[in-house]
């Protein structure tokens, strides 16, 4: 099985248990994290760059 078809099957299960013991506000929140999750691990790769949103702005 190829290798991304592997990550979207578990990512799929994953959500439908989120789904069913948590209802629709688990659902969301699971999408909400896993989106979170993504972008930070697409970070750590080098994928995407968050340094403009991670850095601290001067409000003074």
């Amino acid at each position: 099985m190829n290798n991304n078809a592997t990550i979207g099957l578990i990512v799929g299960l994953l959500l439908a248990i989120a789904a069913t013991t948590g209802g629709f506000g688990g659902f969301i929140l699971a999408i909400v994290l896993g989106a979170v999750g993504l972008a930070v691990g697409l970070h750590r790769d080098g994928t995407i760059d968050l340094s403009g949103l991670l850095r601290s702005r001067n409000r003074g």
